[in-house]
């Protein structure tokens, strides 16, 4: 499956943006997705994260309550919407799938087996 990230961009604190993963190549909604995030000089870290068929979500403790994770098969597209964003929010955003992610496992990003490129997320205080 092919992943494409799309709709990073400039926001001030307190502002919003909504990341796209759109996927290409096989049926969808047999893959659980994720969202990670990678910024200068830290190591990737997870963000959060959906189930095959949405039935469950999972997020960083750093991002619950201002992010919400969804999934709309049917477009072949899981979204990252984000809320009262914060300049430690800034960072590359990569989407990612795996077919064979269990809970214990969704956090983790060595278990996800396709990438995205990444979208650039950038948050000014």
């Amino acid at each position: 499956v092919q992943l494409q990230a799309s709709g990073g961009g400039l926001v001030q604190a307190g502002g919003s943006l909504r990341l796209s993963c759109a996927a290409s190549g096989r049926t969808f909604s047999t893959f659980s997705v994720g969202w990670f995030r990678q910024a200068p000089g830290k190591e990737r870290e997870f963000v959060a994260a959906i189930k095959r068929y949405g039935a469950s979500t999972f997020y960083a403790d750093s991002v619950r309550g201002r992010f919400t994770i969804a999934r709309d098969n049917a477009k072949n597209t899981v979204y990252l919407q984000m809320n009262n964003l914060k300049p430690e929010d800034t960072a590359v955003y990569y989407c990612a799938a795996g077919e064979r992610l269990i809970s214990s496992t969704m956090r983790q990003w060595h278990f996800y087996d396709y990438w995205g490129q990444g979208t650039l997320v950038t948050v000014s205080s």
